[in-house]
């Protein structure tokens, strides 16, 4: 590095002079009477009123689509449940499943008399879940929730502003800050902000497809995303060669702060930052950037996972997770690699089993991790990735119920065909396939002895020697991969699709890449469209789910404030943020214990006795049952997935090999028999409240017995 960093002024005068020499040429080949007229130059000062007026309008119109999209989704979300005009109860029944726990304990910490004592209840919470005592702070990642009540409480925007306005206002805003990122990324790798521009028509197009913004506010993702799209924006300006030091500075400053609040929001944060610290060992492993650039990265990783450590309670997965056990291989293997002499055999053989011995350490660090911290983390993951690619077939209800989950399954052929029609995806593969293949020329030339260019101008159709570009070649192909794999990872892939096929569709260099291959002459292509969304803002819809709001209704006004529900997780999600009352089980998915109580629990759909139902809602002290007829009733629109047909299978009551023969049960469907009111299913039940929707069933302390 020393040799090559005292090598670049020699070369700078090379190029120079030789621009000189090229100069006088064309001077020489000129007419006489042309030769006297001096070259037009440019002053300085009109140089940097350029440069200035291109970053201006660049940064306004990033800033500009930010807050226009941030707008869009708060007047789209308006139109769509009609939010103002609704009352609390109606507006708070929107937010379903997991997403009604979350803004749940937004709504506690609000209510807590003072921030400690709300932290002290959530860390020791027993009013959620019946006969369990959970830190769920820790367990849900509530940190957006503790910011968002600090905030509220700390602006004074009780005298201001609805609780509920402030929450989704912060997302909305989040949302905003995602697609400035998007767009501010797609400029610094193209040149031209109109690559920004692009990639925001490209993400709002796609939008059913590049975020769950519209369907599920409060999720984890939708607080985390936006930093992680920061800290991509962040890193790009990093990695990229000849920067200003100032520039450099605050780009590793950004990324180490993006880093780790990225890392507060989401649990499963780590597992994406993981990906990402794979792309840069690709990229530092075929030499292709400075390796200092990439070993700052992995300290940063290490001390977003050591802070992380100590303010998410000393959370074990986070000492458990593949991305320490890859950055500590990767910093010990550069301790070895240090320790040898370059060019000794032993230099040669180490270069050559690099990547065993990265692959050996951190499988070995990560099995010492996993032998000597006592976690209990993701054991149900690697069960359902087997389940997953059949590696075990199994007849568990709870595997085969994530399995049947529409974002745990391989895309659809409607995903393509709709990026396909918004032109995104041809555009993404052509740019994809051109980055990929001056990416391997590049490596091909590393590997060659060649050196790489420092400064790769419009005229060498290189594109494949920039860091940032080889960087987001390989992190979009593991994100791809993945999302071809599980299309819930397709929020993760399509917004970076939008902004890598934006950027190549306004990058110049990438056409002369192109064009240097055809040896065609160069051309500057622009491509730029807008969205067509004004139509979907006029269209009036309504949220309506009366049966939901009368059962809110009842309970609040009928049950003990001391009774315990259970039900399907959805509902109870919603029961907890509407009503306040303590549940059975919860929708979350990351925890054994609480996929255990939904499976039992999602027993009154099976075809079980009365007495076994009735001892499984008594071991979890639970007063009241509440029967959904859309799920016993239901209509599945794909083959065995629908909750009674995977209990029956996990009961043994149907075999799924040669068609569906189901075997001899002395006992009908629970929720079918529960409703006709005769013994022995009125000795442990008695129907309380009904509607359209939802049977809600008492459940008797004391049992007797009728004929």
């Amino acid at each position: 590095m020393e040799e090559e960093e005292g090598s670049t002024p020699e070369l700078r005068e090379r190029k120079k002079s030789s621009s000189l020499e090229n100069e006088q040429t064309a001077l020489q080949t000129l007419p006489e009477k042309t030769r006297d007229i001096p070259p037009m130059r440019r002053s300085p000062k009109y140089v940097l009123f350029q440069r200035f007026a291109k970053l201006f309008l660049g940064c306004l119109a990033a800033v500009t689509s930010g807050m226009t999209y941030a707008l869009y989704l708060s007047t789209y979300h308006e139109r769509r449940f009609w939010f103002s005009s609704r009352q609390e109860l109606e507006r708070e029944i929107t937010f379903q499943g997991d997403s009604a726990i979350y803004y749940s304990f937004y709504k506690e910490m609000l209510k807590a008399p003072s921030f400690e004592r709300g932290v002290y209840e959530l860390t020791h919470n027993n009013k959620t879940v019946s006969l369990k005592t959970i830190n769920a702070v820790q367990q849900m990642t509530l940190y957006p929730e503790l910011i968002a009540s600090v905030l509220y409480q700390a602006t004074g925007s009780e005298e201001v502003i609805e609780p509920v306005y402030f929450y989704i206002g912060i997302v909305f805003g989040l949302q905003g800050i995602y697609v400035t990122a998007l767009f501010v990324t797609s400029w610094v790798m193209s040149g031209t902000w109109l690559a920004g521009m692009l990639t925001v028509a490209w993400f709002i197009i796609n939008r059913v497809d590049t975020t769950r913004i519209e369907y599920s506010i409060p999720l984890r993702e939708n607080w985390a995303l936006p930093y992680f799209a920061c800290q991509v924006a962040a890193l790009t300006g990093y990695l990229k060669n000849n920067i200003n030091t100032s520039v450099e500075r605050f780009c590793y400053l950004l990324v180490s702060a993006s880093t780790y609040t990225f890392m507060m929001m989401w649990e499963y944060s780590h597992y994406l930052l993981f990906l990402q610290a794979i792309s840069l060992f690709l990229l530092d492993s075929f030499s292709l950037m400075q390796a200092d650039k990439v070993h700052e990265v992995y300290r940063i990783y290490l001390l977003s996972l050591f802070l992380g450590y100590l303010l998410q309670f000393e959370n074990p997965a986070l000492l458990v997770s593949p991305l320490l056990s890859l950055v500590a291989s990767l910093m010990l293997a550069k301790c070895l690699q240090l320790n040898v002499k370059k060019g000794t055999r032993i230099a040669r053989m180490m270069k050559v089993m690099y990547f065993y011995l990265i692959f050996t350490l951190t499988v070995m660090l990560n099995v010492v991790m996993k032998t000597f911290v006592p976690h209990k983390e993701n054991g149900h993951m690697l069960q359902f990735l087997e389940a997953k690619f059949g590696l075990n077939m199994t007849k568990n209800f709870t595997m085969n119920w994530l399995l049947c989950q529409e974002s745990l399954q391989a895309p659809s052929q409607d995903f393509f065909l709709r990026l396909t029609q918004s032109s995104l995806l041809p555009f993404y593969i052509l740019v994809l396939i051109i980055c990929l293949f001056s990416v391997i020329q590049a490596i091909f030339r590393r590997i060659n002895g060649k050196p790489l260019k420092e400064i790769v101008t419009l005229e060498d159709g290189r594109i494949g020697e920039r860091p940032e570009i080889v960087y987001h070649v390989i992190h979009t192909i593991l994100l791809g991969s993945l999302a071809m794999v599980l299309e819930g990872m397709k929020y993760l892939w399509t917004p970076y699709v939008c902004m890598l096929a934006a950027f190549g569709v306004c990058s110049p260099e990438l056409w002369m890449t192109l064009f240097k291959w055809l040896r065609l002459r160069t051309v500057h292509p622009i491509f730029l469209f807008f969205p067509r969304i004004m139509t979907e803002l006029s269209e009036l819809q309504e949220f309506y789910d009366p049966d939901t709001v009368e059962l809110m209704t009842w309970i609040k006004r009928q049950a003990p404030v001391a009774a315990v529900f259970a039900g399907s997780p959805q509902l109870m999600g919603v029961i907890k943020l509407c009503t306040g009352w303590m549940v059975t089980n919860l929708p979350l998915y990351n925890d054994e214990d609480l996929l255990k109580r939904n499976e039992n629990i999602y027993q009154i759909y099976s075809k079980r006795s009365a007495e076994d139902i009735y001892k499984i809602l008594t071991s979890y002290k639970a007063n009241y049952l509440i029967v959904e007829d859309a799920i016993c009733n239901e209509v599945g629109t794909m083959r065995g997935c629908r909750v009674k047909d995977l209990l029956d299978i996990a009961n043994g009551h149907v075999v799924c090999e040669e068609g569906d023969n189901f075997t001899y049960s002395k006992y009908g469907r629970f929720c079918h028999e529960i409703k006709i009111n005769y013994s022995p299913y009125v000795n442990y039940f008695t129907r309380v409240y009904w509607n359209r929707s939802y049977f809600v069933y008492k459940i008797n302390t004391v049992i007797s017995f009728q004929s």
